[in-house]
C-alpha cells in the first residue's frame, strides 16, 4: 500500500519525504486543480522528479483541470515534457485529455482524479477498460462500496484519508465559477463554501453560526486498519496549499499509523500537535458515513484550547491557562475573533517567557475580549519540526570490500532493492606505512552531501597492503554515481498517433426542456425531447420523454429506454444523452463520448460563446464530421451537488441559500443529495446565433 502526500513546493516534497510518504502528488504552473499554491517550473519539476526518485519516492503530477480547445497543444507539449522527464504518472480530470493522451503515449501511467466524479462500480470498470492504472475515487464514497468495487476490479484505488473537505463532489461544483468567474474545474476555486450564508425558510433566519456549507477536516488516522483491510492501495493526504510542518507532521502520523497496524500493533496516535499546526475540527466524513460533516461556527485554522478569560480591562487580558503558553504562539479569543502573537507574558506581574498548565498570566490586549483562548500557532513546535526539516534524510546501504594484494580492488554495494558491484586498480603490498581497514571504512564512509550512509561495510582481504586516498574517492565517487543511475529509473518513450471513429451527425435546429413539476409538462410543445425524473416519467405518456438519471449514483438499476445520463457510470447503458456535469470543454471530450455511444452531448456551463466555437471548427477540421451538441440558454443553473443535507440536519424543507449580498440560492433536495441553484437564471436570446455555430439542441430548463 501506498501513503501519498502533498507537495505545493520544494520545502514540502522535502518534508513529505522526511516524514516517511511512498509517494508524493505536485502541480507544475499550468493545468494543476491548485492553482495558488507555489507549485513547480519545469526546471522545478526536473528536479523533483530527480530528488524524489533517489529516495525512492514516485512522483505524480497533476493535470487535473478541464482543458479548452485552444490549450490542447500546450496542454499536450507539457504532457510529453512531464514524460520524458520520468514522471511517474499523471492525475487528470478532463475525460477528452485522458482519451488523447492514452492514444498518444499508451505508456504512460495515467490516474483518474477526483474531479472526475468517479463513484460507484461502473465507473471505475471504465476507466479500467481505458487503460488507466489507478481511479481516485470521490470522497463521498462510502467504505462498504470501496469494499465491493475492489473486490470486483483489478485497478488500483485512492482514496482521500485527510485534509479539507468540499461539501460538493469533486469536479461537480460550479458555485465560484457562477458566481465569481473563478472555477474550480480550472483550479482557481475562490472557496464559496467557506463564506457565510444564512439559511431561510418563509423568509426567516433558522440558523444561528453562519458557515453552513464550510466542511470540517477529514481525518481517519483511528481507522486506517479498516481501509488497509479491504484493499486500498493509496492513502493520500490532502494539503498542496499547507505549509513544510503541516506536510512532514501528518505524514509521519499516518506512517507510525498505517506500519503500527502492519506490524500488529494497536493504533494510537496523539493528533494534538497536529491540530496546533492547522485544523476545522475533525470528521471521518461519509468515508464512515458521518453525516455532520460541516463545522458552521468558524471555517478557518481552529487551533487547540488553552486557557479561559478570568478578566479584560485596562488593555490587559487575564488567562487561566489550560495548557502551556509560550512566548511568540500565536493565540485567538474565539468569542470575539481577536488573534495575535504573544510577545509579553506577566506573572504575579513578572515578565515570564512560559506560562504553565494552571498559571493565570496576564498578556497585553487592546481589545475587550472573553471567553475560551486557543493556540493556534506554537512556535516552539514549529522550531522543532523546522529544525527536523533541516536534516538531509539518508539512505542506509550495505557494502562488502575484497582488498587482496596483486588484486583489482572489489566492491559491492546494496541499497536493498539495487546492487552495484564495481572494481578499482590492482592492489599493492605496502612498502613503508600500510593503510588500516579502519582507514578505508573512515574514507568510503564520507559520503557527505550524498544521500547515503553505510548502514555496515565489511572488509576483507591483506592487511600489509597500500592504496591511495584519491583511489579510494574515486571508488566511492563511482558507486555514488552507480547507484544514483540505478534509483534514477527511467521509463520507456512510446509515441502513436490519435485516431478514433465516430459518427456523423446532420445539421438540426431542435429545442429541448427540463421539467419538475407535471405543470410544466405541455403535450403541444414542439420539444425534441422532454427531461423528466422517474416520478414524471411514469405519469406521462408521450414518446418524446426521456428519463433523467442523477448525476450521483452509487449502485446502478436495469434501464431500457432512453436516459439523459451525468456521470461516468452511466455509460453502461445503451440509448443516452449527456448532461451538463460531464464537464465538456474540448473537441476530443465530445469525439469520446460520441465514440462512447453518446447520441448527444450537452456542453458545460463554464464554457463562451467563442470557446463553444472553437469546440465546432475543431471537430469539423479534425473529424471531417458534425457533432451532435446541446446548449442550455434558459433557466437557473445548477451550482453544487452534495452528500450533505442541510434541510436534514435543520429539520426543514423549502428552504433557500442567502450569501452576504443578499443574493438568495435556491436548495432542492433530490434522493437525499442536497442541489443548489445558481441565484441567476441564465437567460440567451440569440438562439440564431448557437444554430449557426453548429449547435443542434438548445435546452430549457424551468423554474426549480
Amino acid at each position: 500500500m501506498e501513503l501519498l502526500s502533498p507537495a505545493g513546493d520544494f520545502e514540502s516534497l522535502k518534508a513529505a519525504i522526511l516524514g516517511g510518504c511512498d509517494a508524493v502528488y505536485l502541480g507544475g504552473k499550468l493545468f494543476g486543480a491548485r492553482a495558488f499554491s507555489n507549485n513547480f517550473n519545469n526546471e522545478e519539476l526536473i528536479e523533483a522528479i530527480k530528488y524524489a526518485h533517489l529516495y525512492g519516492v514516485k512522483v505524480y503530477v497533476t493535470v487535473n483541470t478541464l482543458i479548452y480547445e485552444n490549450e490542447v497543444d500546450k496542454f499536450m507539449n507539457y504532457v510529453e515534457f512531464l514524460y520524458k522527464n520520468n514522471v511517474d504518472a499523471l492525475i487528470i480530470q478532463d475525460i477528452g485529455m485522458m482519451d488523447l493522451i492514452r492514444k498518444t503515449f499508451p505508456l504512460l501511467e495515467l490516474h483518474a482524479s477526483t474531479q472526475m466524479h468517479i463513484h460507484n462500480l461502473e465507473g471505475v470498470k471504465l476507466v479500467e477498460s481505458l487503460g488507466l492504472k489507478r481511479a481516485v475515487l470521490a470522497r463521498e464514497t462510502p467504505i462498504e462500496l470501496i469494499e465491493e468495487i475492489k473486490k470486483n476490479t483489478d485497478i488500483e484505488l485512492e482514496i482521500f484519508v485527510h485534509g479539507a473537505l468540499c461539501v460538493s463532489y469533486s469536479g461537480q461544483c460550479l458555485f465560484s465559477s457562477l458566481i465569481g468567474n473563478r472555477s474550480g474545474n480550472r483550479g482557481s476555486c475562490a472557496g464559496s463554501c467557506r463564506q457565510k450564508y444564512n439559511l431561510l425558510v418563509d423568509g426567516k433566519k433558522v440558523n444561528k453560526d453562519n458557515y453552513l456549507l464550510s466542511c470540517k477536516d477529514l481525518c481517519t488516522i483511528e481507522d486506517i486498519g479498516k481501509l488497509i483491510d479491504i484493499g486500498v492501495d493509496s492513502f493520500k493526504i490532502e494539503g498542496r496549499m499547507k505549509s513544510p510542518e503541516y506536510v512532514y507532521l501528518v505524514t509521519k502520523l499516518y506512517r507510525q499509523a498505517i506500519d503500527s497496524y502492519v506490524a500488529g500493533k494497536e493504533v494510537k496516535i496523539d493528533l494534538t500537535e497536529l491540530k496546533k499546526i492547522f485544523n476545522r475540527e475533525y470528521t471521518k466524513g461519509f468515508l464512515f458515513n458521518e453525516i455532520n460533516i460541516v463545522n458552521e461556527y468558524r471555517p478557518n485554522h481552529l487551533g487547540v484550547e488553552i486557557g479561559k478569560v478570568i478578566k479584560s480591562q485596562n488593555n490587559y487580558v487575564d488567562i487561566l491557562l489550560t495548557d502551556e503558553l509560550n512566548i511568540n504562539d500565536g493565540i485567538r479569543f474565539i468569542n470575539n475573533d481577536v488573534g495575535f502573537i504573544v510577545t509579553q507574558i506577566f506573572k504575579n506581574k513578572k515578565r515570564i517567557n512560559k506560562g504553565n498548565i494552571g498559571d493565570v498570566i496576564s498578556i497585553y490586549c487592546k481589545d475587550k475580549v472573553s471567553g475560551n483562548v486557543v493556540k493556534t500557532y506554537d512556535y516552539l513546535l514549529n522550531k522543532k519540526i523546522d529544525d527536523i526539516l533541516k536534516i538531509n534524510k539518508k539512505i542506509n546501504i550495505k557494502g562488502n570490500l575484497e582488498v587482496y594484494i596483486n588484486n583489482k580492488i572489489k566492491l559491492e554495494i546494496t541499497d536493498g532493492k539495487n546492487d552495484v558491484v564495481l572494481y578499482g586498480n590492482v592492489v599493492n603490498e605496502a612498502i613503508n606505512s600500510p593503510i588500516s581497514f579502519d582507514r578505508i571504512k573512515e574514507q568510503l564512509n564520507k559520503l557527505g552531501n550524498t544521500i547515503y550512509e553505510f548502514e555496515e561495510l565489511n572488509i576483507v582481504g591483506d592487511s600489509n597492503i597500500f592504496i591511495p586516498i584519491k583511489e579510494l574517492n574515486d571508488i566511492k565517487n563511482k558507486f555514488v554515481n552507480l547507484l544514483n543511475e540505478k534509483r534514477l529509473y527511467k521509463y520507456e518513450y512510446v509515441k502513436k498517433e490519435y485516431s478514433i471513429n465516430l459518427p456523423d451527425f446532420p445539421k438540426e435546429k431542435n429545442y429541448n426542456i427540463l421539467i419538475n413539476d407535471i405543470k410544466d409538462y405541455d403535450k403541444n410543445s414542439n420539444y425534441k425531447y422532454i427531461y423528466m425524473n422517474e416520478n414524471l416519467y411514469n405519469k406521462i405518456d408521450d414518446t418524446r420523454k426521456v428519463l433523467r438519471l442523477d448525476r450521483v449514483i452509487e449502485r446502478h438499476k436495469e434501464y431500457n429506454k432512453k436516459l439523459l445520463v451525468g456521470e461516468l457510470g452511466s455509460l453502461i447503458y445503451k440509448d443516452i444523452l449527456s448532461d451538463f456535469s460531464f464537464n465538456v470543454t474540448n473537441s476530443y471530450s465530445v469525439a469520446f463520448l460520441h465514440s462512447n455511444n453518446v447520441k448527444q452531448i450537452c456542453l458545460s456551463y463554464e464554457l463562451t460563446d467563442t470557446q463553444i466555437k472553437n469546440i465546432i471548427d475543431a471537430y469539423h477540421n479534425r473529424y471531417h464530421k458534425h457533432p451532435n451538441l446541446e446548449l442550455v440558454v434558459y433557466g437557473n443553473l445548477e451550482a453544487m451537488v452534495s452528500k450533505y443535507n442541510i434541510n436534514k440536519k435543520y429539520n426543514v424543507s423549502n428552504s433557500i441559500l442567502e450569501d452576504r449580498f443578499k443574493n438568495k440560492y435556491p436548495i432542492v433536495i433530490k434522493n437525499d443529495l442536497m442541489h443548489i441553484y445558481d441565484y441567476k437564471k441564465r437567460n440567451y436570446q440569440d438562439h440564431n446565433k448557437y444554430f449557426e455555430m453548429g449547435i443542434n439542441n438548445l435546452r430549457y430548463n424551468k423554474d426549480v
